[in-house]
């Protein structure tokens, strides 16, 4: 992997981890059409994910470092379904999902998943939105649940949860920053057990250099693409990120096929 190769890799995780349009199945076509593949170029996806993790820290200390006890215990409930899963089926995950035509199909799901939530946010009767800190511990169960389903790559983690707490009755805003604070548990979790597994050999071979230039890659395109994420959702609704995904859905099965 040349340092272009993972510097373009960095860029396209950061800009696409915070954005409900999937990160792994944009870094799994990219990585195809650079023409990398193996075990050490989808650790390598993994441990770059730190980066963005990075610019979520930076950008939310003051609420990191003020979070009082029921946050953090949401937070600690929503992250457990999906670690559980993904330990379980960490293996066949990385076997069977890791290619174009499981990453369209999710790709396809997805966007018209978020065009139908897109029209029924727009017509649902107003009520008190809640906030971060009113969630209850069965509410951020549910989040964690549906983030469960993110681990086929190509649906995004940022969508469902996002999704899940739109549903609930999150405003926007806040659907959109517990999302961001769930990632850290979530993936940097993640990081850890690939780590463990052995990808700390794989990512030898890659070197620290390639790892270098994604993780700055990562964690400064994330940066402005949650700040980006953020005005648009003050504007604008989630049906763009629908069409979005299946636009790219149509053309990969195009070339794949």
């Amino acid at each position: 992997m040349s340092l272009f190769h993972a510097l373009v890799l960095g860029v396209v995780e950061g800009l696409t981890e915070f954005l409900p349009v999937s990160s792994t199945g944009h870094l799994i076509l990219v990585s195809g059409w650079l023409g990398l593949s193996g075990e050490a170029v989808k650790t390598f996806d993994v441990v770059i994910q730190t980066g963005a993790l990075a610019a979520v820290v930076v950008l939310y200390r003051a609420r990191l470092t003020a979070m009082k006890g029921p946050l953090f215990r949401n937070l600690a409930i929503s992250f457990v379904p999906a670690a559980v899963a993904g330990v379980l089926l960490h293996k066949a995950i990385k076997a069977h999902l890791f290619g174009a035509g499981p990453v369209v199909a999710a790709l396809a799901a997805g966007g018209g998943f978020m065009l139908g939530l897109d029209v029924w946010l727009r017509k649902r009767s107003p009520r008190a939105p809640l906030s971060l800190e009113s969630l209850t511990a069965r509410q951020a169960f549910v989040i964690g649940l549906a983030q469960c389903l993110s681990l086929w790559p190509g649906t995004s983690r940022a969508m469902v949860t996002m999704a899940a707490g739109l549903l609930l009755g999150l405003p926007p805003v806040a659907a959109a920053e517990y999302s961001f604070l769930l990632a850290l548990p979530t993936l940097g979790a993640a990081t850890l057990f690939d780590a463990v597994q052995g990808g700390a050999g794989w990512i030898g071979q890659v070197g620290p250099l390639a790892v270098a230039a994604g993780f700055i890659g990562s964690a400064l395109t994330a940066a402005l693409a949650i700040r980006g994420f953020i005005r648009w959702l003050t504007r604008q609704g989630l049906a763009p990120f629908g069409w979005y995904r299946l636009g790219l859905a149509g053309l990969v099965w195009k070339n794949f096929s």
